[in-house]
């Protein structure tokens, strides 16, 4: 069974998912995680608690079902593993669904608070980092301010690729084909 502080946490990406950050009502919260709102303060302390350790919770979850593996599989070639990493993130799951739902949330929500904007830049940087050492595995003989500049122009494309795909514009298959050819162009590009 998840702790308290996790069942609080699950709530509030459901709910900044569907109604977004400006959404967010601590009474609202309370009852989609069926707990008192004075629990939820004595996590989180206020709004702005909530909101950071939200971002926080979405970005390890993310990291939990982009780096599942079955441990009796096949090892993946790096190629494999960098692309199954990102094309994770583009799967019709209802947690996928919520998380990108309510990192895009906050990533909109960001552009008008200081604090929330330093916490997402640093989530960013950290992903950002995390895929550019796939992208190293790949390619290893590539300048680190490549596999870098790489790795953003990749995850910036990723987002926008779920943005269209959950608001209907892309069907999520060709957004995970869209995503497989920048991976290929951009792996041809740090290679030459």
């Amino acid at each position: 069974m998840a702790s308290r502080s996790t069942q609080i946490l699950e709530a509030a990406a459901r709910v900044i998912a569907r109604r977004g950050v400006r959404g967010l009502r601590v009474e609202e919260l309370a009852a989609e995680a069926n707990v008192s709102t004075a629990l939820i303060y004595y996590h989180f302390e206020d709004r702005s608690g909530i909101l950071r350790h939200t971002l926080e919770f979405i970005s390890d979850r993310a990291g939990r079902y982009t780096t599942r593996r079955d441990p009796d599989a096949e090892p993946l070639s790096p190629r494999e593993e960098l692309e199954q990493t990102l094309l994770l993130e583009l799967q019709d799951t209802t947690e996928v669904r919520e998380n990108s739902s309510a990192w895009g949330e906050l990533r909109a929500s960001a552009v008008f608070d200081d604090n929330l904007r330093e916490e997402l830049a640093r989530a960013t940087l950290v992903w950002v980092q995390e895929v550019a050492g796939l992208l190293g595995r790949v390619c290893p003989t590539a300048p680190a301010a490549a596999l870098a500049a790489s790795a953003e122009r990749l995850t910036a494309l990723l987002e926008g690729l779920s943005m269209r795909w959950l608001s209907g514009t892309l069907r999520v298959s060709r957004a995970r084909t869209l995503m497989s050819e920048a991976i290929d162009s951009e792996a041809d590009q740090l290679r030459n």
